[in-house]
């Protein structure tokens, strides 16, 4: 899957959505063990929910790593003495010093075999120090499987086939349990379905263009006609799926939550 390229206006089009699973993640976090803790944020996007984590940990150090330039940018907007933010692949980013906190708001369904990563970013927490993440976990709802069936049409198959994200991107929450305990984590595991009721033509198209659709107008960006054809197609499949109400329209949105404490 090519890295897509992200924007950060489109994705905080909805932030008041995007953020609220990151608020109820860190509700969940134990004390962290460091006076004051330093503190991750994998896959910090625009900077946004990052500053969050110095409102609750405010005498804490905190740095935000992503792999987008535009990402970084918004997000350096918000940088302070204790708040920073760097240039980071998650695919291959391993801790070169210290953590009590490593926290990531869905960004680990974008790195294939992030399982792998669990027991460097591990070694890389201080005795006590905690692994928190939230990624979606509704790669089978129509947001996503419509997109997926409309790439795989003849007439697009060929162009984005391999481009779109694939089910196993995600895995099952006991095999996230499973893991984080074999490594010696008191680990917490739940799933939540948010109700998310959006306002405005065509919401959830206008969702999937912040995350889920980014890497079909990446691939597509040198094809505007190509690129309008398919989201219209996207958008037709959307309206049926979704259909607006009086009050708005309603995306189920569900997402798998862990919060792995390591061993004192």
């Amino acid at each position: 899957m090519p890295t897509p390229t992200w924007d950060p206006a489109q994705y905080l089009r909805h932030a008041g959505h995007r953020a609220r699973p990151f608020t109820d993640l860190l509700a969940r976090i134990p004390g962290l063990p460091g006076d004051p803790p330093r503190i991750a944020d994998l896959g910090c996007g625009p900077g946004n929910v990052t500053t969050v984590l110095t409102d609750r940990w405010p005498t804490a150090r905190v740095t935000g790593y992503d792999n987008s330039d535009r990402m970084l940018a918004e997000a350096r907007a918000h940088a302070g003495p204790r708040l920073d933010f760097a240039h980071a692949d998650l695919r291959t980013w391993t801790p070169t010093e210290t953590y009590d906190l490593i926290v990531s708001n869905a960004a680990l369904h974008w790195v294939p075999g992030h399982l792998d990563s669990f027991p460097a970013w591990l070694a890389g927490l201080a005795p006590g120090g905690t692994l928190a993440f939230q990624v979606p976990h509704n790669i089978d709802a129509p947001l996503h499987a419509l997109m997926r069936e409309l790439g795989n049409t003849p007439r697009w198959k060929g162009r984005l086939g391999a481009v779109l994200r694939p089910e196993d991107s995600v895995h099952a929450p006991e095999v996230y349990l499973d893991h984080l305990a074999r490594l010696g984590c008191e680990t917490d595991v739940w799933t939540t379905t948010y109700h998310h009721v959006l306002a405005g033509e065509d919401p959830v198209l206008d969702w999937a263009k912040g995350t889920g659709l980014r890497p079909v107008l990446t691939v597509l960006a040198d094809d505007p006609e190509a690129r309008d054809t398919f989201v219209t197609e996207y958008r037709d499949l959307l309206r049926e799926a979704y259909p607006p109400r009086a009050y708005g329209t309603v995306l189920p949105f569900r997402r798998l939550f862990t919060v792995a404490r390591k061993g004192a």
